[in-house]
């Protein structure tokens, strides 16, 4: 099996360009270019609105499993 080199970042981009503008025309290319794209949240700001919604109890049961030796 042969490796095939990566694309310069210049040329990738020039040819996604032209397929889209081959594929979708002029304005609806950038049109595309121009969607909105979803912002990810801090991840700090993530795990702690994950903390905070977090069981507890729960999360240790699915993560380390109920210990059943305990109940023996």
């Amino acid at each position: 099996m042969s490796t095939q080199p990566l694309l310069p970042e210049e040329i990738l981009i020039q040819r996604a360009v032209e397929a889209l503008m081959k594929a979708l025309g002029p304005v609806e290319a950038v049109r595309f270019l121009n969607l909105p794209r979803p912002l990810y949240p801090d991840s700090v700001e993530w795990h702690r609105q994950w903390q905070a919604s977090l069981d507890r109890e729960r999360y240790f049961d699915e993560v380390f499993g109920e210990d059943e030796s305990a109940t023996v």
